[in-house]
C-alpha cells in the first residue's frame, strides 16, 4: 500500500504543470548552452525544437505566454505560471538570437556584420523584457514607455558623443568603404590597416606599427581613400629627371627596361612610361606601376631607384638636375663617375661585392682576362642545371632566372646592369637553380675560371673572402628555390672556403 502511494505521488509530481516546465527548461538549456555551444547550426535546430514543445506544454495545460494570467487564481499559482511564462519568453528570445546569428550574415561576410547582427539581438531582448513586463506583471508597457522618455532624453543628452559613434559604425558597416586588412589614407593624412572595427571605434595599424584608434563618428565625416579596394594590388608612380643626350624615345625604352628588370613590379597591367616635359635641361619622364600591396610600396620604390641608378650609368647617361637646382655641365656627372677614365670591365669589378677586398693592382689583373658576350632578346644564357666555370657580369640589359618544377614555372629573380650569375658553377662547381634567359638585348663580361685562378693562387687569402660573401649570398638564394639540396652554396664558410680551395687548387694559408 505504502508502495502504491509513493508511485502516486511521484505521478502527481511529474504530471504538475510547473515541474515539467522546469524539468523541460533545464534539459533544454543543458542542451543547447552548453552541449552545443559550438555548434551553432546544431544549437538552433534544438533550441527551436524545445521552443516548440514547451509551447505546447503550456498550452496543454492551459497557460497562454502572450496573455494575462488568470485574475481568480491564488498567489502560488500566478508565482508559478508567471515563472512559468517568463521561462517561455526567453527562450523564444534565444530562439530568435540564435536564428539571427546563423542566418543573418551580409555579403558572407560574418565580421562585418557582427555589428548588425549584435542591434537586433538587442532589440529582441529588449522585447523579450517588455514582454515580460507586460503579460507577467501586468504592468502597462505604453505608460512605462511614456514615463521613462524623460529619462531617455536625459540620457541621450549625456551619451550624444557615444551614440554618434554607435550609429556612424552602423552606417559604415552598412556602407563598407572598408573591410578588415585594407589599408587606408583620411584627409588629415592619417593612414593604416584596419585590425579592428567595433561599436565605437575603428583601430588602425600605421606604417610604425602603432595603433591608431580612430572613433566611427570621424571616420563617417572624413575623405577617406581605400588604397586596399577594388583590389590589393596598388599603383606607383616616379618622376625622373634625365639630361637631354638622347631622344625622349630611347630614354623611355631605357625605363622600360628598368621596370622590367624589377622584381617586385607587377606586369598585369603593364607598367607605363610617359614623356611628362621636355626643356633644354632635361627630359622628364613618370614611370607607373603596380605592386602586389601597398606595404610593398618602399621595396619597391627603392629597388627601382637603384636600377634607374645603374641602368643611366650604363647607358652612358647622366641625371639632370632639379627644377630650381644649380644647373651643371652635362660632361660633369661622367667625369665624376670616371677620374681615371677606367675601363668597363674595372667599373663592374667596382660595383661588384664580390670582389670589393682587391686591390687595384688585382683588379687591372682580373679586369685583363675578361671577355665581353652579347645574347639577344629571348636568348637562353644557360639552362637550369648547367655547371658554369665563368662568372658573368651583366654590362647592360635584363636577364631573368626561370626554375622548372613539375609542370610550372617559377621565376626567381630579374638581373640588371652590376649584377652577376654563375659564381655557384665557378667558385663550387654546382649547377644553376634556374634556366637564365635574356629578356632584353644583353650584354655581359665574363670572368673565366682560369682567369681568377691565378689571382688566388698569388694571394690565398682571397678564398677566405670569397667564401665569407658568396655565404652572405646563399642566404638569399635558399629562399628562391623549393629544395635546399639545389640552392647554389650549402655549409658552413669554412666549409665552402675548403670547396673553393679543392676547386682551384689554392695552398692552406698559414695564421
Amino acid at each position: 500500500m505504502g508502495t502504491v502511494l509513493t508511485y502516486g505521488k511521484l505521478y502527481e509530481m511529474i504530471a504538475d504543470p510547473i515541474v515539467q516546465t522546469g524539468l523541460l527548461a533545464v534539459i533544454g538549456a543543458l542542451v543547447t548552452r552548453i552541449a552545443l555551444r559550438k555548434h551553432p547550426t546544431r544549437r538552433l535546430v534544438a533550441q527551436l525544437a524545445f521552443f516548440v514543445a514547451l509551447t505546447l506544454l503550456l498550452l496543454y495545460h492551459g497557460i497562454v505566454p502572450y496573455e494575462p494570467g488568470p485574475p481568480g487564481a491564488s498567489i502560488l499559482q500566478r508565482v508559478f505560471i508567471g515563472l512559468a511564462k517568463i521561462i517561455w519568453w526567453t527562450n523564444a528570445a534565444w530562439s530568435l538570437v540564435n536564428f539571427v546569428r546563423v542566418f543573418l550574415i551580409f555579403e558572407r561576410q560574418p565580421r562585418e556584420g557582427r555589428l548588425i547582427q549584435d542591434l537586433i539581438v538587442g532589440v529582441i531582448y529588449v522585447g523579450a523584457v517588455l514582454s515580460v513586463v507586460a503579460y507577467v506583471f501586468n504592468v502597462p508597457v505604453g505608460t512605462l514607455i511614456a514615463t521613462s522618455g524623460v529619462f531617455a532624453i536625459i540620457l541621450g543628452l549625456a551619451m550624444q558623443s557615444t551614440l554618434s559613434d554607435v550609429f556612424s559604425g552602423i552606417a559604415l558597416n552598412l556602407g563598407r568603404p572598408y573591410s578588415i586588412g585594407d589599408w587606408i589614407v583620411l584627409g588629415d593624412g592619417t593612414e593604416g590597416r584596419v585590425v579592428e572595427t567595433n561599436w565605437r571605434a575603428t583601430h588602425l595599424l600605421n606604417g610604425s606599427n602603432d595603433l591608431v584608434v580612430v572613433p566611427n563618428s570621424d571616420l563617417a565625416k572624413a575623405r577617406l581613400t581605400n588604397v586596399s579596394s577594388p583590389e590589393r594590388s596598388h599603383g606607383v608612380r616616379m618622376t625622373v629627371r634625365l639630361t637631354p643626350t638622347l631622344a625622349p624615345a630611347a630614354m623611355s625604352d631605357l625605363m622600360r627596361t628598368v621596370l622590367l628588370g624589377s622584381n617586385s613590379v607587377l606586369f598585369t597591367p603593364e607598367p607605363t612610361v610617359q614623356v611628362k616635359s621636355l626643356d633644354a635641361a632635361a627630359v622628364e619622364l613618370e614611370l607607373s606601376f603596380r605592386v602586389v600591396d601597398v606595404s610593398a610600396t618602399t621595396k619597391a620604390q627603392n629597388e627601382v631607384f637603384d636600377l634607374v641608378f645603374r641602368h643611366v650609368k650604363a647607358a652612358g647617361l647622366a641625371l639632370a638636375p632639379p627644377l630650381n637646382g644649380t644647373m651643371l655641365p652635362l660632361a660633369l656627372p661622367t667625369e665624376v663617375a670616371t677620374p681615371q677614365h677606367r675601363t668597363t670591365p674595372l667599373r663592374l669589378l667596382d660595383a661588384i661585392s664580390l670582389f670589393s677586398s682587391l686591390t687595384e693592382d688585382e683588379k687591372e689583373a682580373l679586369a685583363g682576362t675578361m671577355t665581353r658576350r652579347t645574347y639577344r632578346k629571348d636568348q637562353i644564357v644557360a639552362e637550369q642545371g648547367a655547371t658554369l666555370t665563368s662568372l658573368m657580369v651583366i654590362r647592360s640589359g635584363v636577364v631573368a632566372v626561370v626554375r622548372r618544377e613539375l609542370q610550372r614555372e617559377i621565376e626567381l629573380r630579374r638581373l640588371s646592369p652590376g649584377d652577376w650569375f654563375g659564381e655557384g658553377g665557378l667558385l663550387m662547381g654546382v649547377g644553376e637553380v634556374g634556366t637564365i634567359r635574356a629578356l632584353t638585348f644583353v650584354v655581359v663580361y665574363e670572368i673565366a675560371q682560369a682567369g681568377l685562378a691565378p689571382l688566388m693562387h698569388d694571394r690565398p687569402g682571397i678564398a677566405e673572402e670569397l667564401g665569407v660573401t658568396l655565404s652572405r649570398r646563399a642566404e638569399t638564394e635558399k629562399t628562391l628555390v623549393r629544395h635546399g639540396e639545389e640552392a647554389v652554396v650549402t655549409g658552413s664558410i669554412p666549409q665552402l672556403v675548403a670547396r673553393i680551395r679543392h676547386l682551384f687548387k689554392v695552398p692552406r694559408v698559414e695564421h
